[in-house]
C-alpha cells in the first residue's frame, strides 16, 4: 500500500497534532490514513497543506475557502480542480489495496 502511495507521487508527511495518523500529501493537498481491521482508510477529510496544519474546505459568503485556525486560502477553480483529482486518486488507490471497501 504504501509503495503504490510513492509511485503515485505521494509523499508522506506528520502532523505533531495528529501523530498517530500517516499524512499523505501531493500538490499541497492532505490527507490523514489510519488502519483499522487490516485495511488503510482515510481519517477524517482531505485537506490543502497551510502553515503547520490542515485547512478544510468550507463554504463561506464569499465563496469557498481552505481554512485553517485564523489562515485562510481562497478555493480557486485550479484549486478545486486539485482537490478533486486528489481525492479522486487517493480513494482509487485505497479502494484497490482495500478490495473496494473503503468509504468516503
Amino acid at each position: 500500500m504504501l509503495d503504490s502511495l510513492l509511485r503515485a507521487g505521494f509523499r508522506f508527511v506528520t502532523f505533531e497534532r495528529y501523530a498517530r495518523y500517516l499524512g499523505v500529501e501531493r500538490d499541497g493537498f492532505v490527507a490523514l490514513l489510519e488502519t483499522a481491521g487490516g485495511k488503510v482508510q482515510l481519517f477524517g477529510q482531505v485537506g490543502y497543506h497551510v502553515g503547520e496544519g490542515i485547512a478544510m474546505l468550507v463554504e463561506r459568503a464569499e465563496g469557498k475557502t481552505f481554512v485553517w485556525k485564523d489562515e485562510s486560502v481562497a478555493a480557486t477553480p485550479e484549486l478545486l480542480a486539485g482537490y478533486a483529482r486528489f481525492k479522486n486518486e487517493l480513494r482509487r488507490l485505497l479502494q484497490s489495496e482495500n478490495e473496494g471497501r473503503t468509504q468516503f
